[in-house]
């Protein structure tokens, strides 16, 4: 019964995600507002199968990368799903996973530090590999911080998308194990 109910959740989670990056993404100035790292985190505090916790915000991050693609060739969609660093991006966010592990059990206060750190290491590890992949910015310390200066409001929308979602999907989830489990007793 539970396991059907993580699967139900998974599946809410990435419809969750898919319409949040189809209204958002397209906004310059909601680029990154995304719960795609409160999902990670949520994965690591909350899931007790290792293996589960990364594959719930894999899928969702694939999921809504592959029907973003899809609307970008038929033209429904303004950019493509796919890019170069994807994989990267995708490594990047299981440390988020980790964070979740470390936090988990823990206090409201290290919950919000680990969203915190979550979002802060994803946005400088993935702005490194811009930097580093890209030929826009000068290979020195001066174009490495012009790369985290331009992605600053990507950084800034990430930090509020996890502050709401994570207590959001927590809520959610708890929502759902409580009221599943007056039916059982029923």
């Amino acid at each position: 019964m539970k396991n059907s109910r993580l699967v139900i959740f998974t599946i809410a989670l990435i419809a969750l995600t898919v319409i949040v990056k189809l209204i958002c993404a397209p906004v310059l100035g909601l680029s990154g507002f995304s719960p795609i790292i409160a999902i990670a985190l949520f994965a690591g505090m909350s899931i007790h199968n290792k293996k589960y916790a990364f594959i719930m915000p894999l899928a969702a991050l694939i999921v809504s990368d592959v029907i973003i693609e899809i609307l970008y060739r038929v033209d429904l969609f303004t950019f493509s799903g796919f890019y170069k660093g994807q994989l990267v991006n995708y490594s990047l966010l299981m440390l988020s996973v980790l964070i979740g592990w470390a936090v988990k059990g823990k206090s409201y206060l290290s919950m919000g530090f680990g969203a915190f750190a979550a979002s802060t290491i994803f946005f400088l590890l993935s702005n490194f590999s811009v930097w580093y992949a890209s030929t826009m910015y000068a290979k020195d310390f001066n174009g490495l911080m012009l790369c985290y200066e331009l992605a600053l409001p990507f950084y800034r929308n990430e930090l509020i998308s996890t502050a709401i979602f994570l207590p959001l999907i927590i809520a959610g989830y708890n929502y759902i194990l409580k009221a599943n489990t007056k039916l059982v007793l029923e």
